[in-house]
């Protein structure tokens, strides 16, 4: 049944994957970064919703376009028809990547009405090291199957990224 729906509606099966798995990968890297587990407001889970929602759109949209440009390279001659899923991930990481890293903080700091692009540099680096490396295997799926991993390694960088930005415990004097 998922399989037929996610074939009939790409678009809202996309944006309905990274709503959940998005958030859940924020919920649980702000649980292990902060040590405990607590749950966002209402009000700023239903907008963290909405924000995976939309990057889902402009992810969905980029597998689409960059998997048609890599083939079109290829068939130019223009790269070797050779490990295809990591030039496609690389391609669209190093183009695409920045901008959705960016769009995202953007909208995190609307619905939280502040301005905080701290750790923006470390976000753009996760392109690098996590992204290209983890879409390199996404690409090797059928294309049916792409968004559904790329929303779970969200889920694994949000575990990632909150093991590695642990707050140190406040010691009582």
């Amino acid at each position: 049944m998922w399989v037929d729906f996610v074939k009939q509606y790409p678009i809202l099966s996309a944006m309905i994957q990274f709503a959940v798995l998005g958030t859940v990968g924020e919920l649980l890297g702000s649980a292990i970064r902060k040590g405990k587990f607590s749950l966002f407001s209402l009000k700023i889970t239903l907008g963290k919703m909405l924000i995976w929602a939309i990057l889902a759109v402009m992810i969905k949209y980029a597998f689409v376009g960059f998997t048609g440009f890599v083939h079109e390279l290829v068939a130019h001659q223009m790269l070797p028809d050779l490990f295809l899923p990591f030039f496609i991930s690389a391609f669209m990481n190093g183009l695409f990547g920045p901008i959705m890293i960016l769009t995202h903080r953007a909208l995190d700091n609307f619905l939280e009405r502040k301005r905080n692009w701290k750790g923006i540099k470390g976000a753009i680096l996760t392109l690098l090291w996590f992204w290209i490396p983890a879409h390199t295997v996404t690409f090797m799926l059928p294309s049916l199957w792409q968004i559904t991993l790329a929303a779970c390694w969200s889920v694994i960088l949000g575990l990632i990224l909150g093991f590695f930005n642990r707050e140190k415990p406040q010691v009582k004097k």
